[in-house]
């Protein structure tokens, strides 16, 4: 017994050493810590003053609603326009500066640079706002309010912040002397909140009549700043969208039997319908965890995480399935990793004792970039396998966004990497999914560089903010949306990347 002991116990600690020798060494060399962060390395101060503040708050105030796809308020747009107007001086008057409004209500300016051979970089974001529920505001949520240092109001975070950035960003420049080689277009539309057919769209249109073929990249609202959330992450992570999730609902449909309901078949249409509409879970599609951005995520977690996760997202070839299967488990991760599904509407009878003749259902679904439309009706089908079910797509649906580069030779994606790291000190810049839908639909055959952020800084608890009540961003938060998009400008105007060194001005 112990001369075959001492044959196996070496052989165990071989067995146990070497996969264990294995994933240290992936973990500490093929993930280091980064050495340094990006640093500003331009002389000049932050934007900030009690002014830029007054203007955000005032902004805030005019209130640019769409309730719906053509529905929204014409006075107030028209209101916002002139706001701008009068609020930014020295962009309306330059001479760099051309602007023109598009389908009455959408604003669109270009700021001319000096060397025609650089592609140029489009910004965008949207004017209109979604609609309030009044008596579940603490606030008037049009009111510009600000309390215990936070700003109040609907489009905070969503997205009058970004607008008004870009804004104060292109001011300050211009009075400095900003004489830009690379030259930009500012895209504002006036309906992003419905769907974006009167105001981005026409926007997209616009670009075709001017001639304009390509632009190095699009920077649009999207994914934010994230302080928690994230197991073995101590820094705040910033999540850029380098691909948008598609749209589609699906109507369910059920024929059956009227009669009286004192003698009902074995199934009513309502029944059927039931065991269909069952079957459609937010696990329901397939977990592509490792096919899409979400990998690189992990990847790039790796670098920063303690241990043990650090040995965990440096080796997702042994626990990938594992960190799926996790992420399944949480709704805002299970979105990132497959085609999310959601039961949202169902109808069917319309008095106690009468067998309904029908009963109809909607699935709405968030599709993956690994999936197209039809891939996606064709698993329900399937799922469903019933032929009493009638399927048809409910309105206009979207077809997932391309993948975007986000390597460290894409100049779009590096360029809002650096910008994010030079105003919020510390942060892992890491590609995602986003997992909504925004204007950059309309833009897509402009460019493959198609990005996504909002630089406000939030945790996964303050996320029901967004379209929510009391909906706010901290007045130190607004001031580095607005020196974000500020170093976005500085670090866009090169001809090629340009690494740098530098210390945080915060």
């Amino acid at each position: 017994m112990g001369i075959f002991a001492g044959k196996i116990l070496p052989l165990l600690m071989v067995i146990i050493i070497i996969p264990l020798f294995v994933l240290f060494f992936r973990a500490e060399i093929y993930f280091p810590y980064p050495n340094g962060l990006q640093i500003c390395n331009e002389t000049h101060e932050p934007i900030q003053g009690d002014i830029i503040i007054e203007r955000f708050t005032q902004a805030l105030r005019i209130k640019t609603i769409t309730t719906d796809r053509g529905v929204y308020d014409r006075e107030e747009l028209l209101r916002f326009a002139q706001f701008l107007r009068k609020n930014f001086p020295t962009i309306y008057s330059s001479s760099l500066v051309t602007y023109e409004t598009v389908n009455n209500y959408s604003l669109l300016y270009h700021v001319k640079g000096s060397d025609s051979s650089l592609k140029p970089y489009l910004l965008c974001s949207h004017i209109d706002v979604v609609p309030v529920e009044l008596d579940k505001w603490e606030v008037d949520p049009f009111g510009g309010i600000i309390k215990d240092n936070n700003i109040y109001g609907r489009g905070t975070i969503d997205v009058k912040d970004t607008l008004m950035a870009i804004m104060e960003s292109l001011e300050y420049l211009l009075k400095n002397n900003f004489q830009p080689q690379r030259s930009f277009y500012i895209a504002f539309g006036h309906d992003e909140e419905g769907m974006g057919q009167d105001g981005a769209q026409e926007i997209a249109k616009t670009f075709h009549r001017k001639g304009i073929k390509e632009f190095e990249f699009l920077l649009d609202e999207g994914m934010f700043v994230f302080s928690d959330g994230f197991p073995g992450i101590k820094q705040p992570v910033a999540l850029v969208g380098v691909a948008e999730k598609g749209f589609l609902s699906i109507i369910l449909r059920s024929n059956g039997t009227v009669g009286h309901s004192s003698m009902p078949p074995y199934e009513t249409s309502i029944t059927t319908l039931a065991k269909a509409v069952s079957k459609f879970t937010s696990d329901t599609h397939k977990n592509y965890f490792g096919y899409g951005p979400e990998r690189r995520m992990f990847e790039e977690f790796a670098r920063y995480a303690t241990y043990p996760y650090k040995l965990f997202y440096s080796n997702l070839w042994l626990f990938g399935p594992i960190i799926a299967k996790i992420m399944s488990g949480k709704p805002s991760n299970n979105a990132l990793v497959r085609t999310t599904t959601a039961p949202t509407i169902i109808d069917g009878g319309f008095k106690e004792n009468v067998l309904p003749s029908e009963a109809t259902a909607v699935i709405n679904h968030r599709i993956h970039p690994m999936q197209t439309v039809s891939d996606v009706i064709e698993y329900d089908r399937r799922l469903i396998n019933d032929e009493r079910i009638e399927l048809t797509i409910k309105g206009d649906s979207i077809e997932p966004h391309p993948i975007s580069p986000y390597d460290q030779q894409s100049f779009g994606f590096e360029t809002i990497h650096k910008s994010i790291q030079q105003v919020f000190a510390n942060t892992v810049v890491i590609p995602a999914i986003m997992v909504a839908n925004t204007d950059t639909r309309w833009y897509l055959p402009f460019t493959k560089s198609v990005y996504r952020f909002s630089p406000a800084f939030l945790t996964q608890e303050t996320t029901k903010l967004f379209h929510g009540h009391n909906e706010r961003i901290t007045i130190d938060n607004y001031l580095k949306v607005v020196n974000f998009y500020h170093h976005i400008m500085i670090n866009s105007d090169r001809k090629h990347l340009d690494p740098a060194n530098v210390k945080d001005e915060f």
